[in-house]
């Protein structure tokens, strides 16, 4: 049976992290060419519409299978086909919804059409709640029979026997329903917290260029990257200041989510949360904690980064407020839309003529929402899950420089799903997300690579080089950061401590001081981002963000072998992201040239990162 999709779960989870921004164009402004082509999934609202009841109709139907999955290979075929279609149209209703939700938060019919396909996905749950226990009481060797009997059942097949290896964790029909329903409630923690953080949320105001105005947190992240250092102090305190106000309400919504992550692997008899989160995807519980152990191992590069950050900016003692600022005085990497396209088309050329003619089509038939308007969805992603159609893009794109590798990183995504949509069936089309951010940093790589090669002027490269520290640090240091404090309040309410609004700042502002050497003199932490924890969206996702750094590690490895000209890589990567879900994450890497159960990728990544700041140091050196 196909496991639920993880591209639409990660929809699901995307909305919580909408927000509008500061003042924008409308979006009637901006020309089409920019904007998503919507009817290339359904022609009008009123077309999504007829075809929602005709799913709501078709799986109804569910109900002939129940007691008859066991009795024939062909039943069980019929069944494999009937679910898969309606797999296939769902999500396909989904993604229409959201994404137009996404263009403009503020419309309520579209938000309205979001909320009805969900509900949808839920009632469905509840009436199909039979099946998953029904597939695991058919005998092994029976079904290993049917296999062999029905050729056309071969595609399923990796679903089918994985019910075998979760068997333990498979409920009672009645249990399974139970569990469906609890869908209508175990997001409400997600859900509050996005809309008191993104609507509800009293805002501070300060003054920023000489204009007074309200710190969103679009707002904010534009101040604390500025060259004023006195600025970004002040947006430093008063942001977080203001978190700390609504300490007590954010506890609740972080504490009740973690509770459901509890609730729900202790109600499937795993030993854990994190075993919960990780085993569907056959991702052994020590990958997780080796990432953890190996960065602790490895503060002492990030702290040399962080000197280093210091020795650039010049201050005699280095703040956390000081981590946005820019470190290279006068110099600001900034492209058109235009112009990135064309640096991105020729840092791709590693991987092929047809990759890059996909990309070309990409830009060319509106694959991708490019400028942020009024009412749109803050950030970037790729969704890639209608499987007939193709991925799409969402992008806030402002000129500058990280937004050229943002652009590059979501074309990943979406060259991802697209090659896995073209050669994968459907069963196997949808990729576990531990791999799922390879595909996306593999492109950053490449394009560090190219922009490395074209700038010559010194103060050029120290920017280009910085900027891809600040991804080593962001990506590989800051989400393992989040992992071990996300991993240690679920560990602290499997153990029955409360987690209090003042628990779980305590336990981030320990983990944040001892990331950041605060301790040691290295960077100090001001008192107030022990608060920080309570910003971040990604704490409602179940263990999501190590999967940034796993993924950030082997795709430095991958880039690298690619990078050196080897064809054999090269050919092997493109495999890897037309594979989709056909095996394992762990085997799919293997098979790719990665071994993420061993330390090699993870030391390799260490050693590229040293290696950055030893060219950093040598251009510092000679400027003198």
């Amino acid at each position: 049976m196909k496991k639920t999709s993880t591209k639409l779960l990660m929809l699901v989870m995307m909305l919580a992290t909408v927000c509008t921004t500061f003042a924008q164009k409308e979006r009637s402004e901006i020309d089409d060419k920019y904007k998503w082509n919507f009817t290339d999934l359904y022609e009008s609202d009123a077309s999504w519409s007829a075809a929602k009841d005709v799913l709501v109709e078709d799986m109804k139907k569910v109900s002939d299978f129940k007691g008859k999955l066991g009795s024939s290979a062909a039943v069980l075929l019929d069944y494999m086909q009937y679910s898969e279609q309606l797999m296939k149209d769902g999500y396909r209703l989904y993604i229409y919804a959201s994404l137009k939700s996404d263009a403009d938060v503020r419309d309520s019919e579209n938000m309205g059409r979001v909320k009805e396909i969900r509900q949808v996905f839920i009632d469905y749950g509840q009436k199909a709640s039979f099946v998953t226990p029904e597939l695991a009481a058919i005998p092994e060797a029976t079904m290993k029979r049917y296999i062999n009997e029905e050729p056309k059942l071969e595609i399923y097949k990796m679903g089918l026997m994985d019910v075998y290896r979760m068997k333990m964790h498979t409920l009672s029909e009645l249990e399974e329903a139970v569990m469906a329903k609890t869908g209508m409630i175990t997001g409400t923690a997600n859900s509050a917290f996005s809309v008191f953080s993104n609507a509800e949320m009293p805002r501070v105001k300060a003054a920023i260029n000489g204009e007074e105005k309200e710190l969103t947190s679009a707002n904010f992240s534009l101040a604390r990257s500025s060259a004023d250092r006195e600025l970004r102090q002040e947006v430093t305190k008063l942001y977080w200041d203001n978190y700390l106000k609504y300490e007590g309400t954010f506890g609740e919504m972080l504490n009740g989510q973690v509770k459901v992550n509890v609730f729900r692997a202790k109600a499937r008899n795993y030993n854990s949360a994190l075993e919960a989160a990780v085993k569907p995807n056959n991702i052994p519980v020590e990958v997780y904690k080796s990432l953890v152990e190996n960065v602790n191992n490895n503060l002492g590069t990030f702290h040399r980064y962080l000197e280093l950050k210091k020795r650039m900016l010049g201050v005699d003692e280095l703040m956390y407020s000081d981590m946005y600022a820019p470190t290279v005085k006068g110099v600001e990497l900034k492209y058109t839309y235009e112009e990135a396209q064309e640096l991105i088309l020729k840092s791709l050329k590693p991987l092929g003529k047809e990759y890059i003619e996909v990309v070309e089509h990409a830009f060319n038939n509106r694959w991708i929402d490019v400028y942020p308007n009024a009412g749109k969805r803050s950030g970037a992603y790729s969704n890639g899950a209608a499987y007939d159609v193709h991925p799409y893009i969402l992008m806030n794109y402002t000129d500058q420089y990280n937004e050229v590798s943002t652009l590059t990183h979501e074309l990943g995504h979406t060259m991802h799903s697209y090659y896995s949509n073209k050669t994968q069936p459907f069963a196997t089309a949808d990729y576990a997300t531990f791999v799922a951010e390879v595909a996306s940093t593999f492109n950053e790589v490449l394009l560090n690579d190219m922009m490395q090669k074209k700038l010559k002027d010194d103060d050029l490269r120290l920017s280009l080089l910085m900027s891809m520290l600040d991804g080593f640090k962001g990506t590989l240091f800051r989400q393992t950061q989040f992992a071990e404090f996300e991993l240690a309040i679920h560990e602290a309410a499997e153990k029955g401590t409360p987690l209090t609004g003042t628990v779980l700042t305590q336990m981030y502002g320990d983990i944040t001081r001892k990331y950041y050497g605060h301790d040691k003199g290295i960077c100090t932490v001001e008192d107030n981002i022990a608060i920080e924890w309570a910003a971040i969206p990604h704490f409602y996702m179940n263990f999501y963000v190590y999967q940034y750094s796993t993924s950030f590690v082997a795709s430095q490895a991958l880039a690298a072998k690619v990078l050196e000209g080897d064809k054999e890589a090269t050919k092997r990567y493109i495999e890897f992201i037309s594979a989709g879900g056909s095996d394992y994450p762990i085997e799919l890497l293997k098979n790719a040239g990665v071994d993420m159960t061993s330390s090699e990728p993870f030391d390799k990544t260490i050693e590229a990162m040293n290696g950055i700041m030893d060219e950093i140091e040598a251009i510092l050196d000679n400027k003198k």
